[in-house]
């Protein structure tokens, strides 16, 4: 790319986000945070497909763009060339391509005139990029438990040597700050947060929505195996009053297809797909009660769910399992674990008591701590400090108003 993009705050520095999925218009957490980043520094979103993908792109004319979904003007989406994907092995092959790929995205930023380099890793993984690139700082962010297992296991030896090695470590949760907290003394809490104005701003219901009756029991998110699919069958099954609606992609996990297949076959159950996530605002706002049906086990503890805050932003009651990070919400989150309990405490969100403005704005309240504005600064004051450059305290939002840095949650 030729053209000098727009300038953001520290134009000089550029920054490499490495991480496990495309540019999209469906939002994860890394969405909000690289996207808020590309107003302080020059960005690359930089997603490694495997040769198979490429292989598959190929054989369909071509790699699918992902350059229409909207961006801020310092973001460039690398999508690397069809003849760069990431190999598991031969390793000298393996090196190779990553360090092909590693120098096209640190051209790009070359290109709008970055003199400094950060590599950002979002998955264990990546961490060949440290060895194979020369740079100036690095962050590795972990939100998740990268075992993928129900049952606890040690952190693998390769990950404590990233965790060690890097220069700043990003932790989402409080159960991966005390797994991970420790190995690294530049390591910082930044918990999951809301794009805040979008969900609590009044918009209109959607249009799919509409014919579906009330009281409706609602859960906005990918539809996945962690969720507590027969708690579900059992309270769509005991109150056929209620109407239970699904908002997300479905995960491909064969032993779902069972339980899933049941309950759209049942007639108060409503599965309404992905949305892009410009349109989901209007979701929770509609809802009526707000809900996180997670499994309990040992990967779910060290999950902090991205539509907590959001849920709590279009103020309306949630119900959850008791999972580790929602425990210090409960003054505005109701936590739920038997199926007897679920069952009361959604009854309770749909009470006059729990659906007053005094409750409305407690939540709401909440939510507006957490808006990723603030979070993503407290990243970019990390960058920025290593530098040895200063940093405005007023936090350039990209799709939202600005709030104040002082409203940062103490974390």
């Amino acid at each position: 790319m030729n053209t000098r993009l727009p300038q953001p705050l520290l134009g000089n520095i550029g920054v490499i986000a490495i991480v496990p999925d495309k540019w999209g218009p469906q939002w994860m957490d890394r969405h909000y945070v690289i996207s808020r980043l590309a107003g302080y520094f020059h960005v690359v979103w930089m997603y490694e497909p495997e040769w198979r993908e490429c292989l598959s792109a190929l054989r369909q004319n071509g790699v699918e763009s992902t350059e229409s979904s909207p961006k801020p003007a310092a973001l460039h989406v690398y999508q690397p060339e069809y003849w760069l994907p990431r190999f598991g092995r031969p390793e000298w092959l393996a090196k190779l391509t990553a360090r092909q790929r590693l120098k096209h995205a640190c051209d790009l930023l070359r290109a709008q005139g970055c003199t400094k380099l950060v590599l950002y890793l979002w998955r264990p993984e990546f961490a060949d990029a440290l060895d194979l690139l020369p740079h100036d700082f690095s962050i590795y962010q972990v939100n998740d438990e990268y075992s993928f297992t129900t049952t606890e296991v040690p952190i693998s030896p390769a990950e404590s040597r990233l965790l060690k090695s890097v220069g700043q470590v990003v932790l989402t949760s409080p159960a991966l700050m005390e797994k991970r907290g420790g190995f690294n003394p530049n390591t910082e809490f930044v918990p999951m947060g809301v794009d805040y104005w979008k969900f609590a701003t009044p918009v209109p219901e959607p249009e799919d929505l509409r014919s579906i009756p009330h009281p409706r029991i609602g859960y906005m998110g990918y539809l996945k195996r962690q969720l507590d699919w027969p708690l579900m069958l059992e309270l769509s099954t005991s109150h056929p009053q209620w109407s239970f609606v699904f908002v997300g992609s479905r995960r491909s996990h064969p032993e779902l297809d069972g339980i899933l297949n049941q309950l759209s076959g049942r007639p108060n159950v409503y599965f309404l797909g992905g949305k892009p996530t410009e349109c989901l605002g209007g979701y929770p706002q509609h809802f009526d009660v707000c809900v996180m049906p997670y499994q309990m086990d040992d990967y779910t503890k060290y999950v902090y769910p991205l539509k907590l805050h959001e849920y709590l932003a279009s103020g309306k009651p949630v119900v959850s399992s008791p999972i580790r990070s929602v425990e210090d919400f409960q003054h505005v989150v109701a936590l739920a674990d038997s199926r007897e309990e679920w069952s009361n405490s959604i009854e309770e969100a749909l009470s006059q008591h729990e659906n007053t403005p005094n409750r409305r704005e407690k939540r709401q309240a909440v939510a507006r701590e957490y808006d990723w504005g603030p979070l993503v600064h407290k990243i970019a004051r990390t960058i920025a400090v290593h530098f040895d450059v200063p940093i405005p305290e007023v936090s350039p939002i990209y799709g939202s108003p600005t709030l104040p840095i002082a409203s940062a949650p103490l974390v």
